[in-house]
């Protein structure tokens, strides 16, 4: 089984709390054990946003790992992103929700995986299961 991977996977993965970087790593080789990891585009961007992360520290921890990156997310998964983050948006309307809000880059990740059937490996359990009731999910 194909797992595509979250960002705040790798968020956990290179905390400084050892706690949730072991978590975080455990659940990585699980999964591979399993399959081949991927990732979508989005969450390359994402990570080479976050501080102390440069593009060739991405890509050369990418390649060391073998985990793939999925460049080319086409029609279907960028439809599906547009109406899971169109619904999100309605509910949040609904209920005045005041909480974080999210961005397209988390249902293009959750539409990326659930228009390939791949496993999710996150840690937001919640907002993929409510934008995506049928994406498989794996947490960390």
């Amino acid at each position: 089984m194909t797992t595509a991977i979250d960002t705040n996977v790798f968020v956990a993965l290179w905390d400084a709390d050892l706690a949730t970087t072991a978590a975080a790593r455990t659940a990585l080789e699980a999964a591979y054990r399993h399959g081949n990891l991927i990732v979508a585009a989005p969450v390359f961007a994402e990570l080479i946003a976050a501080p102390g992360r440069t593009e060739k520290f991405v890509n050369t921890f990418f390649e060391d790992t073998g985990i793939a990156i999925d460049w080319e997310l086409g029609e279907r998964v960028w439809r599906a992103a547009g109406n899971a983050f169109r619904s999100y948006a309605e509910r949040r309307r609904k209920h005045r929700d005041l909480g974080a809000r999210r961005i397209l880059a988390d249902f293009l990740i959750g539409a990326h995986a659930a228009e390939h059937d791949y496993q999710l490996m996150t840690g937001d359990v919640h907002l993929y299961r409510a934008a995506f009731p049928t994406l498989k999910i794996e947490t960390i």
